[in-house]
């Protein structure tokens, strides 16, 4: 019988192969992605001090978004991190997309943080 491949789990696999060579310090943290089906979640993390320094997701009443899992939510996700990030002197990090392809929603939420100030 052939057993049913769960996609999360090979996606988990994938991030842990990229999480051995990411590491975030105190001078350029890591930038984590995080998407479920109705929302996306994005935190700057210190690895050193195993600290959530800036957060944001489509879930924060700040943006008022009705639908979180579509590319328009992921970009204002992107925009408000950066800005919350330049608040906590944040302008280098390091970009984890958590073993999703870089392509729609992450791409987005990547994108509008490099234009709102942040460099990876």
């Amino acid at each position: 019988m052939i057993k049913k491949v769960v996609r999360n789990d090979v996606r988990k696999a994938r991030h842990a192969r990229v999480r051995n060579k990411v590491e975030g310090t105190t001078l350029i943290p890591r930038l984590n992605v995080f998407r479920s089906n109705s929302n996306i979640f994005a935190q700057i993390i210190d690895d050193e001090k195993k600290v959530t320094l800036v957060s944001a997701s489509s879930i924060d009443k700040e943006l008022k978004i009705t639908n979180g899992g579509n590319v328009e939510a992921a970009s204002k996700v992107g925009e408000l991190l950066a800005k919350r990030a330049k608040k906590a002197k944040i302008t280098k990090v390091v970009f984890d997309r958590g073993g999703y392809l870089y392509h729609g929603r992450v791409k987005a939420l990547a994108e509008a943080a490099r234009e709102n100030g942040l460099e990876f």
